[in-house]
C-alpha cells in the first residue's frame, strides 16, 4: 500500500529510528522530508531505488556512516539537505550526476576529503553549502563552471592552495564565503568582476597582496571580511563609495591608506574594525553620519588629530576602541552623548585635559580605559554613575589628589588599575567593599598610611600591586596579599608581614591592629544590646505612663 506514497514528511518530530533498507520501495516517493529528529545510523544503500524523488532533507539528525554512492542515481533530485549529521568519508563522486540539483547543503556534516573536481558539472546548482566540514584539498577550478551559483560557503574547513581563477567568471555570485582555511596566494584579479556580490569573507587564511580595488564595483556588497591575513597595499577604493556596506573587518593585516580619505558615509554601517594596519590620517567627522554603527574599531594605526565631537552623533555606538595610535586633544565632552556605549578603549594615544563630567553619563559602560595618556586632574567622583563597570584602567596618566571614596558605587568592578599617576593620600576604606574585585593595582603613586582592614573581605582579588607608594603598617590578611611576591609591595615606607624581602610586623604594631579588630568586633557586639536596652527602657517607660494616668483618671472626682 505504501508502494504509492509521494510525500513523506514527518520533520520536528523527535524521531529516533533508523532509516530502514525497505524505504527503497517507496518507488513513487517524490519528497522526503524528515529533518529536525533524532534519526541515527547510516542512509541506506536502497535510498538511491527511489528515482522519483526531487527533494531530500534529513539534516539535523544523528546520520553516520558514508554518504552512499547509490545517492548519484537520483537524477531528479533537485535539492539534497544533509547539514548537520554526523557522517564520515568524503563527498562522493557520484553526486555529480545529480544533474538536476539547485541547492546541495552538506554544512557541519563531518565530512571529510576532497571536494570532487566533478561538482563542475551540476550546471544547474545555485547554492552550494560546504561549510563547516573538514574538507582539504585545493577548491576546484571546476566549481567556475557553475555559472548560476547565488552562494558559495565553503569556510571553516582544512582547503589550501590558491583561490582559483576561474570564480572570476561566476557573474550571478552573491555571496563567496571562504573564512577561517588554510588558502594562501593573491586574491585573482578576476574578483573584480564579481559585480553581484554582497557577502565576500575571506577572513583567516594566509592571503597576501592586494584587496580586489573593485570589490564593490556593483554598489550591492554588504558584508566584506577579510582581518587575518598578510594583505598589504591600499584600502579598495570602491569602499569610499560603498553605501551599502554593513559589515567591514579588515583588521591584522598590513594595509596602507588614509582613513581620512578612503572612507565616506554609510547609513547601513553597524561594524567596522580596521585594527593592526598601517593606517594614517584623522577621524572624520563623517563618522558621526553613520547612525547605525554600533562598534568602531580602528586600533594599533597611525591615527592622528582630535577626536571628533561629530562621533557623539553616532548613538547606537556600542564599541569604540581606538587604543594605540597618536591622537591628541581632549576627551570631547560629546562622548557623553553614547548612551549605549559599554566598551570605551582610547588608551595608548596622546590624549590630554581632565576626563570630562559628561562622560558619567554614560550608564552603559562596562570597560573604560584611557591609560597611557596625558590626562589630568582628579579622579572624577561622578565616575560612581557608571555602575556596570567591570573594568576601570586609568593608569600611566597624571592624575592628582586621592582616590575618591564614591568607588564603592562600583559593585562588579573586576579590575581597576590607577598606577604610575600622582595620586596622594590615603587609600579609602571604600576599596574594600568592591567584593568582585579581582586585580588592583595602586603602585607608582604617592598613596600613604595603612592598607585598610576592610582589605581583609576581599575574597576575589587575585592580583595586587601597591609598590613605590608610602604605605606602611602590616599587609591584610587575605589570600593575594599573602601570596603576591615582594615585587608588588617594594618601595613603600613601611609596609610589613609574612613575605620574602618584607620585614615582619612588631607585636605592637599587631597588637595595635588586632585592637582594631576587636573594637569593631566590641561595637558590632556592644552596640546592638544598647540599642535592645534602650528599647526595652522605652517601653517599660510608656507602659508605666500609660498606668499612671489610668489611676489619675480614676481618683478624679465625678
Amino acid at each position: 500500500m505504501l508502494k504509492s506514497l509521494y510525500k513523506l514528511a514527518l520533520s520536528d518530530n523527535n524521531l529516533v529510528s533508523s532509516l530502514p533498507p525497505s524505504i527503497g520501495n517507496l518507488s513513487n516517493l517524490s519528497v522526503l522530508f524528515l529533518y529536525n529528529n533524532k534519526i541515527s545510523g547510516s542512509i541506506p544503500k536502497e535510498i538511491g531505488m527511489l528515482g522519483s524523488l526531487e527533494g531530500i532533507n534529513l539534516s539535523n539528525n544523528s546520520l553516520s556512516g558514508e554518504i552512499p554512492a547509490s545517492i548519484g542515481n537520483l537524477t531528479k533530485v533537485n535539492s539534497l539537505y544533509l547539514s548537520a549529521n554526523n557522517f564520515h568519508g568524503s563527498i562522493p563522486q557520484e553526486i555529480a550526476k545529480m544533474r538536476s540539483l539547485i541547492d546541495l547543503e552538506l554544512a557541519n556534516a563531518n565530512l571529510s576529503g576532497l571536494i570532487p573536481a566533478s561538482i563542475g558539472n551540476l550546471k544547474n546548482l545555485s547554492y552550494l553549502y560546504l561549510h563547516l566540514n573538514a574538507l582539504s584539498g585545493f577548491i576546484p577550478s571546476s566549481i567556475g563552471n557553475l555559472t548560476n551559483l547565488i552562494d558559495l560557503f565553503l569556510h571553516c574547513n582544512k582547503l589550501q592552495g590558491l583561490i582559483p581563477w576561474e570564480l572570476g567568471k561566476l557573474q550571478s555570485l552573491h555571496q563567496l564565503i571562504l573564512f577561517n582555511n588554510s588558502l594562501s596566494g593573491f586574491i585573482p584579479e578576476e574578483m573584480n568582476n564579481l559585480t553581484s556580490l554582497v557577502a565576500f569573507e575571506v577572513s583567516e587564511n594566509y592571503l597576501i597582496g592586494h584587496l580586489p580595488q573593485q570589490v564593490c564595483l556593483g554598489g550591492v556588497l554588504e558584508s566584506f571580511t577579510a582581518h587575518d591575513n598578510y594583505f598589504t597595499g591600499p584600502i579598495p577604493k570602491s569602499l569610499k563609495n560603498c553605501t551599502s556596506l554593513h559589515r567591514v573587518r579588515l583588521d591584522h593585516n598590513q594595509l596602507i591608506g588614509n582613513v581620512s580619505e578612503d572612507f565616506g558615509i554609510y547609513p547601513n554601517l553597524n561594524y567596522l574594525d580596521l585594527s593592526g594596519n598601517k593606517l594614517i590620517g584623522e577621524l572624520s567627522s563623517k563618522w558621526g553620519q553613520c547612525h547605525n554603527l554600533t562598534s568602531l574599531r580602528i586600533s594599533n594605526n597611525n591615527l592622528s588629530g582630535e577626536l571628533p565631537s561629530e562621533l557623539g552623533k553616532a548613538t547606537q555606538l556600542r564599541v569604540c576602541d581606538l587604543t594605540l595610535n597618536h591622537l591628541t586633544g581632549g576627551i570631547p565632552k560629546a562622548l557623553g552623548e553614547l548612551k549605549l556605549l559599554f566598551n570605551l578603549m582610547l588608551n595608548d594615544n596622546h590624549l590630554s585635559g581632565s576626563i570630562p563630567p559628561e562622560m558619567g553619563m554614560l550608564s552603559s559602560l562596562v570597560h573604560l580605559n584611557l591609560a597611557a595618556n596625558n590626562l589630568n586632574g582628579s579622579i572624577p567622583i561622578w565616575l560612581r554613575q557608571c555602575e556596570n563597570l567591570l573594568e576601570l584602567n586609568l593608569s600611566v596618566n597624571r592624575l592628582s589628589g586621592g582616590i575618591p571614596s564614591e568607588v564603592r558605587s562600583l559593585s562588579f568592578l573586576q579590575i581597576l588599575d590607577l598606577s604610575q599617576n600622582f595620586l596622594i593620600g590615603k587609600i579609602p576604606k571604600a576599596v574594600g567593599n568592591l567584593k568582585t574585585l579581582e586585580k588592583l593595582d595602586l603602585s607608582h603613586n604617592k598613596l600613604f598610611g595603612f592598607i585598610p582592614s576592610t582589605f581583609d573581605d576581599m575574597l576575589s582579588l587575585t592580583s595586587v600591586d601597591v609598590s613605590d607608594n608610602q604605605l606602611e603598617g602590616p599587609l591584610p590578611d587575605n589570600k593575594a596579599f599573602r601570596e603576591a611576591s615582594f615585587e608588588a609591595f617594594r618601595n613603600n615606607k613601611g609596609l610589613c608581614g609574612n613575605i620574602t624581602g618584607l620585614e615582619v610586623c612588631s607585636s605592637k604594631l599587631s597588637s595595635n591592629v588586632d585592637r582594631k579588630k576587636n573594637s569593631k568586633i566590641v561595637i558590632a557586639t556592644v552596640v546592638p544590646i544598647l540599642f535592645t536596652l534602650l528599647l526595652v527602657f522605652v517601653v517599660f517607660w510608656i507602659l508605666s505612663s500609660s498606668k499612671r494616668r489610668e489611676r489619675n483618671t480614676e481618683n478624679t472626682p465625678r
